[in-house]
């Protein structure tokens, strides 16, 4: 089973496990937790700037690791076999560091504030995955939905959340995420868009 997931998918499968051990590792590590959060003040300074990339390498707990994980493994591991193995890892990076460029400019005269986890990176990945097969079915709440529907109502919760939430989840990462994933897929993907029409207008054949 391990073997047939790194066959078909290597790129995924090294960001995958080397995301939990870094994750885990960093559980029982203060050290280097604080050092690989992304922190906008320091970054608006010209400092940390690579917390952009090993933000995306610790999760605040045991929870969130789960659901970035989880949501990486369903879906990272298809699109790896969809849009090639380069093309997906220059996707996953690029999209951890773009997802995350807005939060740095909004909160870059906030000292307290910090952020990490990769759940822009895995939006992207999910929304990359959606252009791909718009119409395949995705389980929320114990309920399925056509992934463009998901899309939809999701990129709407994560403009409404951030506007009016006052949680520590960082959802402008997964709003810019989830554009970044459909931008570059298009630039990545010849005839994707074609392709995603054509899977729509089937509804009405």
């Amino acid at each position: 089973m391990l073997l047939e997931y790194w066959n078909a998918a290597p790129i995924a499968s090294i960001i995958f496990v080397f995301t939990l051990i870094t994750s885990i590792y960093a559980f029982n590590n203060s050290e280097l937790f604080g050092k690989f959060m992304l922190h906008p003040y320091s970054v608006s300074k010209g400092n940390k700037l690579y917390t952009f990339i090993t933000s995306g390498l610790i999760h605040a707990d045991w929870m969130h690791l789960f659901f970035n994980m989880f949501t990486f493994f369903f879906f990272a591991f298809k699109l790896e076999t969809m849009i090639g193995h380069w093309q997906f890892g220059l996707l996953y990076i690029v999209s951890l560091i773009l997802s995350d460029i807005p939060t740095a400019i909004r909160h870059k005269d906030d000292y307290r504030y910090s952020s990490l986890g990769a759940s822009g990176a895995i939006s992207a990945v999910l929304f990359s995955y959606i252009l791909f097969l718009p119409l395949s079915m995705i389980g929320v709440m114990f309920i399925p939905m056509p992934a463009i529907v998901f899309g939809v109502l999701y990129l709407i919760y994560c403009m409404y959340m951030s506007k009016n939430s006052r949680d520590s989840i960082n959802h402008d990462a997964h709003f810019f995420g989830a554009l970044t994933g459909l931008i570059l897929t298009v630039i990545l993907q010849a005839g994707i868009i074609p392709n995603f029409i054509n899977q729509l207008s089937s509804i009405w054949q």
